[in-house]
Parts: C-alpha cells; structure tokens; sequence
C-alpha cells in the first residue's frame, strides 16, 4: 500500500510538470488541451483507503494459503506446527494451513485430528484477546474457529464477548476522549503484550501437547505389551498344558487356578480427577469412559480411553484419576471400564 501511495504521487508530480513545462513553451492548442484535461486529476483529492475487511469464517483462511497445494499445505502446517505458530500470526499458522488441507483433502484424517487438538487452544486464545481489548485478534480468531466448527459450542459465547467488549471500549473512549499520543502509546503497549503473551502461550500449549502426546504413545507402547505378554502365555499353556511349572511363579502372578472378575473389586481409594481449567472456565462438562486393569495387589496397571465426549477434552484427567485408584487384593488380575464425568457445577 506504502509503494502504491509512492508511485501515485511521483504520478502526479510527473503530470504537473509537464503542464507548466507545455505552458511555458506554448505548445500547440491541442497539446495543451490535453495537458490541462490531465491536471485536475492531478490536483484531485485522493480516495481514502479503504477501510480493512472484517476477518469472517468465509474469508478467515486467506488467499495466499488457500493458493497452496496439498503437498505444500501439510509440509507448512508441518512446520508451523514444530514451532509453536499454532494460530498466530495470520497466513502463516497451523490452524489456517491444517483448515486449507481438510478443505483439498476432505480424507486426510491428520489434518481433522490436528484441528480437534488446537481448538481448544484457539477459544482460550480468543478469550485472552477478548480481556486484553484487542477486537481484531479475537475476530479472526474465532473466524478461524467457525470455519473449522460452525456449532462449535464455545462459539456464540465468544462472538457475544467480542461484540460486547468493543461497545464497552467505544463508550469508554469516548467518555474519556483520550488523546491521539495517549492512544498511540497504548496501541504499543498491547501490541508488544499481544505478542509476548501469544508467544508464552503457544510454548506451553505445545509443549502440552507433547506431554499428551508422550503418555498416549506410553500407554499404548505398554498395551502393546501385556498383550504380548499374555499371547506368549497362552501359546505356553497350549504346547505343554500338562506340564507342571519348574520355577516360581513370578511375585504378583495369580495363584494357579485362581480368577476373578469386575464384580469381585472392592475400592479402597478413587480419588476423583482435576479439572481441567479450560474446560472449567469454559464450563463445559462431558464423560469419559475408561477401560483399565487391577493387578493382584489392588493397584492399578494399564488403563486407556475407550471413548470420550467431547472428544480429547477431558482424557488425560481421567487416566491420570484412574491410575491412582486402589482396590482391595484379588486372586487374578481383573480389566474392567467405568464411566467417570465431569460437570462443572457438580
């Protein structure tokens, strides 16, 4: 914009000239006519810029990102992703590239999954903005949520928020009719909080998100394991099911014959899950229903997410509630689920 300003003026200069310059060696009738159709534009008063578009779900992926292709698409969101521009700046954020992908590749699951996990992020992000008055952030943010979830739940809330903070900030400047170099200070120092704030947010947000990521790829790593563990068992007991063991059972194997079942377990301690704090504040509330299995000493060994809703939001607390529950001893060891909720006026 600051070149095309530049360029219509040195426009204009250009034009005056030539008419004092055809004026003063009195060029011909026709000549000069010419140059004198050309001056009033030249004195003309230029339009004002036009004021920027407001960011909605249509337009809240930008030109130059929709313009990539697939490959280019995943390989920036990629990227963007590592380096914690999960939604900010704009045109150059996973969100924005990871919505660009779903949209050219409606199959790609990688790009619905990594939408399901900065959501989240984004509605807190949006509401950050909300607080700190800065209206245009929060607008494209949320337009970024509602194009990636129309009857995303936290959405109407947030576009209230939003609309209610600039009329409370209109009235406010008003009433206080601030001053052109108090607003310009104030502009600065948002902007420099904006961004140190975005900055330490994404940081955590990620570095939360490898922590999630970590525990999952444990607990399924030691799935992986039991399973292994008890397929090795079987296919001992069918080659030789009559021969006697040679060596100790280990510690905290079942007795030979032993069993048990889910109605066998007494609880002794099952302390109720945290919270999560984004959850509370958005006061959302949901289910998780959790598989796990009791060792013979009452302890907890394995537990996994069976299904959760709303997806992902509640997860973590829930496994981490229930690997801290402990029963009463049992003869064999006991996997069983149990539905745990989450209601925050509960």
């Amino acid at each position: 914009m600051i070149v095309a300003n530049y360029d219509r003026r040195d426009s204009r200069l250009s034009v005056v000239k030539q008419v004092s310059a055809a004026l003063a060696l009195a060029c011909a009738l026709a000549a000069c006519g010419k140059k004198e159709d050309a001056a009033p534009a030249a004195d003309a008063t230029p339009a004002p810029a036009a004021a920027a578009p407001v960011v909605t779900a249509q337009n809240a992926v930008s030109a130059k990102v929709s313009a990539l292709t697939v490959d280019q698409l995943r390989e920036a969101a990629r990227k963007a992703y590592v380096e914690n521009r999960l939604y900010a700046p704009a045109e150059d954020n996973a969100v924005e590239y990871y919505l660009a992908l779903r949209e050219k590749a409606p199959a790609d699951a990688a790009a619905s999954s990594a939408l399901t996990d900065l959501l989240p992020m984004t509605v807190i992000a949006t509401e950050q903005s909300v607080g700190r008055e800065d209206f245009t952030e929060a607008q494209r943010l949320a337009a970024l949520i509602e194009r990636a979830d129309a009857q995303h739940p936290a959405l109407a809330r947030l576009k209230t928020s939003i609309a209610a903070g600039q009329d409370g900030v209109t009235k406010r400047t008003e009433q206080e009719k601030l001053t052109a170099e108090e607003q310009a200070k104030k502009q600065a120092e948002l902007e420099k909080q904006r961004l140190d704030q975005q900055k330490q947010q994404q940081q955590a947000a990620a570095q939360q998100l490898a922590t999630q990521q970590a525990a999952d790829r444990q607990a399924a790593t030691q799935r992986a394991a039991e399973q292994r563990a008890a397929e090795q068992r079987a296919a001992e007991q069918r080659a030789s099911p009559a021969e006697a063991p040679t060596t100790a059972a280990p510690e905290r194997a079942a007795p030979a014959g032993a069993s048990a079942s889910a109605s066998d377990l007494r609880a002794v301690s099952t302390p109720a899950p945290r919270y999560p704090p984004e959850a509370l504040r958005a006061g959302t509330s949901g289910e998780v229903q959790v598989e796990f299995t009791v060792g013979t000493d009452g302890s907890v060994t394995a537990a996994r997410v069976v299904r959760s809703n709303p997806a992902r939001v509640f997860d973590r607390e829930a496994v981490n509630a229930v690997r801290k529950w402990r029963f009463q001893p049992v003869p064999a060891a006991v996997t069983t689920r149990r539905t745990i909720g989450f209601n925050p006026g509960g």
